[in-house]
C-alpha cells in the first residue's frame, strides 16, 4: 500500500482537459479566496511592516508586499544571504538567480505548495521576440537557478507549455526548473511540466553540485528528471502522465541522469513513489543520458525502498537514449523496491545492489558534509 504522507494530487494535464484558462489548467486561482480576503498574506512569515530580518522582502501580485514579481525582487537583492517570502498567488513570469546570490530562500506563504505558482509557457523550439532563434531546453526554463545556497519551501514551480497547443514546434522540451547551484534543497515543493520537468544540473561539467529533494512532487513524461548533478531525492512523489499523442508505450521516462563520468554520485531516489495516470507498463523507470558535449558521462541512477505502480515496465524498466551508450554499461541499481513495477520478471533488467553496496547509497554519502534534512520543515 502507498506510504500514508503520499497526497496523490490531479495531474496538471487533468487540470488542463478539465479548463481552458491558464490558471484554472493548473488547478489554482490567483490567489485563493482566503488568502485574498485575510490580512496575512505573508502568514507567519512577518510583513513589509514587520520584516523577519532586513534582509527579507515580501513579494504579492496583489501589491501587499515589497514588490509584485519574483523577479523584481531577486533584482533587489545583492550578495549572500536573502530571503523572499512569497504571497498565495500565481507568478506568471520568467525567473533568474545568477551566481552571485548565494545562500537565497524562498518561502511560500501558503499552507501548501499549491498556493504559490510560478509558472510560464516556453518550449525549446519557442522562438524568441527577438527573433534571434529558439529557447533551447536551458531557456525554456521558467526558474533557473545557478547560486549556491538555494533554498525553496512550499512552491511550486511550473512549464504550462502544451504540445497539442503548438502542433508545429518540434523542440518540445519544456523545464519548469533548472537548478545548477551546489547545495541545493527544496523541501515540500511541486514541480510541474511534461518533457524535462526537473532539470538537476550543475553550472559546469568539472562542478559536483550537490540537491536535495524532501517531500516533493514532480511530474511529466519524457525524462522528466534530468540532468548531471548529485540529487538525492526522498520521500518524493513522481507521478508519470497519459499521453494523447502517442498510440502506444512507451510513453516516456521518469530519470534521465547524465552525471559526469568522473562524479562517483548521481541521482538517489530513497523511500519515494511513482505512479501513473497511463496505462500499466506504459513507462520506463529510466535511460541513460550521454550529451553531445560529455560523451564520457557515466549516468548513475539508484533507486531504493520505493513504490514503483503498475504504469512502470517491470520487463524492461531501462531503455537506452543512443544504442551507442547501452544503459547496462551505465550505474543504475535497485535496492529493495517494492510495488507491481517493481518486479523482477527478468533479472538481468534489474540490477539490484548487495546490501553491503546499499552501505554507501545513502542521503549522507552523497551529501557529506551538508545536511540539509536536518532543516525540513
Amino acid at each position: 500500500m502507498p506510504s500514508p504522507h503520499f497526497q496523490l494530487p490531479l495531474s496538471r494535464r487533468g487540470f488542463l482537459m478539465a479548463s481552458a484558462g491558464a490558471g484554472a489548467a493548473l488547478g489554482l486561482a490567483s490567489v485563493p479566496a482566503s488568502a485574498a480576503a485575510g490580512p496575512r498574506p505573508f502568514g507567519p512569515y512577518g510583513s513589509p511592516a514587520a520584516r523577519l530580518s532586513p534582509t527579507t522582502l515580501y513579494v504579492d501580485p496583489h501589491g501587499r508586499g515589497d514588490f509584485t514579481t519574483v523577479q523584481a525582487a531577486v533584482n533587489a537583492t545583492s550578495g549572500s544571504g536573502w530571503t523572499l517570502v512569497l504571497a498565495p498567488g500565481t507568478y506568471r513570469e520568467t525567473v533568474g538567480v545568477d551566481l552571485t546570490r548565494t545562500d537565497m530562500t524562498w518561502l511560500g506563504a501558503g499552507e501548501d505548495p499549491r498556493d504559490v505558482v510560478i509558472v510560464y509557457d516556453n518550449a525549446a523550439g519557442t522562438p524568441k521576440p527577438d527573433g534571434s532563434g529558439t529557447y533551447g531546453t536551458t531557456g525554456s526554463a521558467t526558474t533557473t537557478v545557478r547560486a549556491d545556497g538555494f533554498t525553496a519551501r512550499r512552491i511550486t514551480f511550473a512549464n504550462d507549455w502544451l504540445r497539442a497547443d503548438h502542433p508545429g514546434i518540434s523542440g518540445t522540451q519544456a523545464v519548469a526548473i533548472k537548478v545548477m547551484g551546489d547545495r541545493s534543497a527544496f523541501h515540500h515543493c511541486r514541480f510541474l511540466g511534461h518533457q524535462d520537468t526537473l532539470y538537476a544540473d550543475t553550472n559546469a561539467l568539472t562542478v559536483f553540485a550537490r540537491q536535495y529533494f524532501s517531500h516533493c512532487y514532480a511530474e511529466g513524461d519524457v525524462d522528466f528528471v534530468f540532468g548531471r548533478a548529485t540529487a538525492v531525492f526522498e520521500h518524493c512523489h513522481f507521478r508519470t502522465l497519459t499521453r494523447t499523442d502517442l498510440a502506444s508505450a512507451p510513453y516516456g521516462f521518469v530519470f534521465a541522469p547524465s552525471t559526469a563520468g568522473a562524479n562517483p554520485r548521481g541521482y538517489l531516489v530513497t523511500r519515494g513513489r511513482v505512479t501513473s495516470e497511463a496505462p500499466d507498463a506504459y513507462y520506463k523507470l529510466a535511460r541513460p543520458w550521454v550529451p553531445s558535449s560529455d560523451r564520457t558521462a557515466g549516468p548513475m541512477l539508484t533507486v531504493r525502498e520505493t513504490w514503483l505502480g503498475p504504469g512502470i515496465d517491470a520487463v524492461a524498466p531501462y531503455a537506452n537514449m543512443s544504442d551507442a551508450y547501452p544503459w547496462q554499461n551505465q550505474r543504475f541499481a535497485e535496492y529493495r523496491n517494492s510495488g507491481p513495477g517493481a518486479e523482477i520478471a527478468v533479472a538481468e533488467n534489474r540490477p539490484q545492489l548487495t546490501a553491503e553496496q546499499a552501505e554507501s547509497a545513502t542521503r549522507a554519502a552523497y551529501l557529506g558534509d551538508w545536511e540539509p534534512w536536518k532543516e525540513d520543515c
